[in-house]
């Protein structure tokens, strides 16, 4: 498995859980860490729709309709609950949208924990 490839996952929740399509962000031994993709994003908040970024070649990337990577929250599963071939993988530019997302939230993170200080 490697970065930024497409694969069918069962991702839980509680006692519940279903198939989905995931975004490889890395592997390790005995798991791998992963976003979520979803198709749903007109019914959600302003708040939660920030955190989705619209796949615009969903169909290189494998899926079926227009689909968006939920940044919201890393999720580790178990290797043995991915599916052994990808999907497909995103294309450069969203590869490249993607990490420029990623690099704003970092970059704001950091100001939210270290302020610059008001100019004297």
């Amino acid at each position: 498995m490697k970065p930024f490839e497409i694969y069918i996952a069962y991702v839980s929740w509680g006692d519940e859980g279903k198939r989905r399509p995931v975004l490889i962000l890395s592997e390790q031994e005995k798991e791998v860490s992963v976003f979520r993709i979803t198709t749903q994003y007109q019914s959600k908040s302003a708040a939660v729709q920030s955190k989705h970024l619209m796949i615009n070649d969903w169909h290189q990337a494998g899926l079926d309709k227009l689909s968006y990577i939920d940044a919201s929250k890393i999720i580790d599963l178990p290797i043995k609950s991915v599916d052994a071939f990808p999907t497909g993988k995103l294309s450069a530019e969203d590869k490249q949208k993607l990490l420029d997302y990623l690099s704003k939230l970092s970059n704001s993170a950091r100001e939210k924990n270290n302020p610059k200080p008001y100019p004297t």
